[in-house]
């Protein structure tokens, strides 16, 4: 991987978004993040939300110690005009959006790390926020399951209009600010939610891919590993739980064992084990039925007349 040769700052900013559902899972990600990052750094913990609840506040900031700081920035105000455009698909919810306000919100960065909760952090987030990005708006991580699933791959291609094989996963970005901000990718975004109804699978990180396509580094899978049958490539850094099947629920997902080394030190963590009791054969009929449905989504979306590429070149 290349490293910029200047770090800016000893201060590493790390993002996150949440709601009060996440809060446990958001928990595990910043204690096993704590516990891995080198320590020359010091790292400021920012996690965007609409509304919490105090306890869980207070749960979360249990984490803070010397060199590592958690703030919460309540986003209401700036997305309220909208929110009401942002829609919840699959196992994504609003919360997802909230990345892409993150140059705008926050000018005195240049540069981020964003996470989402549903991780495990393996290695030294500073060296994540050290990747040279050039002019690159964004360093991601391939999508392994577009690139892997010929459904996917045509919805990537043919309804968005992006190289199936350059699609990377949002849930892990180092974001150039002062690119995002030059290429005026929040603005873009906010004139496709306002102007069109698009019917999308996976909302943020499609208008991520299209919006900044050809101008994204591509990390190694290392650094945002799905729970898939493929080889790592480097060392494993960060597990993504990005598929339906989430360890907190199932038992045989690929890598839930770095979940539950840093859930079992949590204090979410009888919650998180009450919610997998309770997650029974219904549940899982639910979702399993979800992730089939998804596939049949894709197809339908190609097929459409009303896709996102066919849709912005009548407009």
């Amino acid at each position: 991987m290349n490293y910029s040769a200047d770090t800016q700052s000893k201060e590493i900013p790390v993002f996150f978004s949440t709601d009060d559902h996440y809060i446990p899972y958001l928990d595990v990600a910043i204690a096993s993040l704590i516990e891995n990052a080198s320590k020359a750094y010091q790292y400021r913990i920012i996690i965007l939300h609409t509304g919490l609840e105090a306890q869980n506040v207070s749960k979360i900031k249990q984490n803070e110690r010397h060199g590592f700081s958690i703030d919460f920035i309540d986003i209401s105000k700036d997305v309220e005009n909208i929110q009401s455009r942002f829609k919840n698909v699959y196992h994504f919810s609003v919360v997802t959006y909230y990345r892409l306000f993150i140059a705008s919100l926050f000018p005195q960065y240049d540069k981020i790390v964003y996470l989402d909760c549903d991780l495990v952090v393996l290695g030294d987030v500073s060296e994540l926020y050290r990747t040279d990005l050039g002019d690159n708006i964004l360093a991601a991580a391939p999508e392994q399951f577009v690139r892997s699933t010929e459904e996917f791959r045509k919805y990537a291609e043919k309804a968005l209009g992006v190289d199936p094989d350059g699609y990377v996963n949002a849930g892990v970005l180092v974001i150039n600010l002062e690119q995002f901000r030059k290429n005026k990718i929040e603005e873009q975004f906010v004139q496709l939610i306002t102007d069109y109804d698009f019917d999308l699978l996976d909302p943020d990180q499609a208008y991520l891919n299209y919006l900044c396509q050809n101008k994204i580094y591509v990390l190694p899978n290392g650094w945002n590993k799905e729970p898939m049958p493929y080889a790592c490539q480097g060392k494993k850094n960060i597990v993504h739980y990005a598929l339906y099947k989430k360890p907190w629920q199932y038992d045989d997902v690929i890598d839930g064992e770095y979940f539950w080394r840093y859930a079992e030190k949590s204090p979410f963590y009888e919650v998180i084990l009450q919610r997998k009791a309770a997650f029974g054969d219904e549940e899982r009929a639910k979702k399993e039925a979800a992730a089939s449905e998804i596939l049949v989504h894709a197809n339908k979306i190609v097929a459409s007349e009303q896709t996102f590429l066919k849709q912005l070149k009548k407009g």
